[in-house]
């Protein structure tokens, strides 16, 4: 009897090592979230950076916070958090030039109603 509880306990202990072995792929450091959620919103600000502004806009400030985020924390993801970076960056250019130049087109447009009455 006191064989078997002997091989018992081997056999235990080595299914307890096994365990505590084994590596899994989760990081406990992180993980690319805020890099992912960066370079998704920089290409969707640029891609509606020429025709919804006011889409663009809060998804462009929001992917360059979330990318500057991911990069000072040195957290996985290096390369797409670059990436959400440089669309948003990119994205605001169009942007800019487009609600500048709505406002232009319209305070000329008041300014030509007052002339006119």
């Amino acid at each position: 009897m006191e064989q078997q509880n002997n091989y018992f306990n081997q056999q235990q202990g080595s299914s307890q090592q096994m365990y505590q072995q084994q590596s899994y792929p989760y990081s406990p450091q992180g993980s690319a979230g805020l890099g992912i959620a960066s370079m998704v919103l920089g290409i969707v600000a640029l891609v509606f950076s020429c025709c919804l502004y006011y889409v663009s806009l809060p998804c462009a400030i929001v992917g360059l916070i979330l990318g500057g985020v991911s990069l000072s924390k040195k957290k996985p993801g290096k390369g797409m958090a670059v990436a959400g970076l440089v669309c948003s960056i990119v994205s605001l250019v169009p942007t800019i030039i487009i609600i500048s130049a709505g406002a232009s087109l319209w305070a000329e447009i008041q300014s030509m109603m007052l002339i006119c009455l």
